[in-house]
């Protein structure tokens, strides 16, 4: 079987869409591991800090400004959505796969069509 130059318009602006996301996707993605292993950081000093166990908790927070900004930094993005934003490839290909599948077609993760078999009707 080989596309229509219909089909083939399609899969090249799918790769073309998905493969203009990826620069975006693995920015947010390296923000991301930054960002957690800072919060993760400051998290493990604030821990092991003697002093948290003998001030209030916003006091213990006051003494480790590395782990208070980082953590609300991190919280600050998923608020913003880069949970999202670093997954954007993937839910574009699930949403196609899902709309090819009445098509009886579907695409891998870079965009590329695949035309399943028909079903034998009886």
């Amino acid at each position: 079987c080989t596309f229509s130059p219909d089909l083939k318009a399609f899969e090249r602006r799918l790769t073309e869409y998905i493969a203009c996301l990826q620069p975006a996707t693995g920015r947010w993605r390296m923000i991301l591991i930054v960002v957690s292993v800072c919060t993760a950081t400051g998290a493990w000093n604030w821990l092991i800090d003697p002093e948290t166990q003998k001030v209030s908790f916003f006091t213990s927070l006051w003494n480790h400004p590395f782990f208070t900004i980082s953590c609300i930094t991190l919280i600050g993005l998923f608020f913003a959505g880069i949970h999202k934003r670093v997954v954007a490839p993937s839910i574009i290909a699930a949403r196609c796969r899902t709309v090819l599948a009445e098509y009886n077609m579907s695409c891998d993760d870079t965009g590329k069509l695949i035309l399943k078999p028909r079903p034998h009707v009886q």
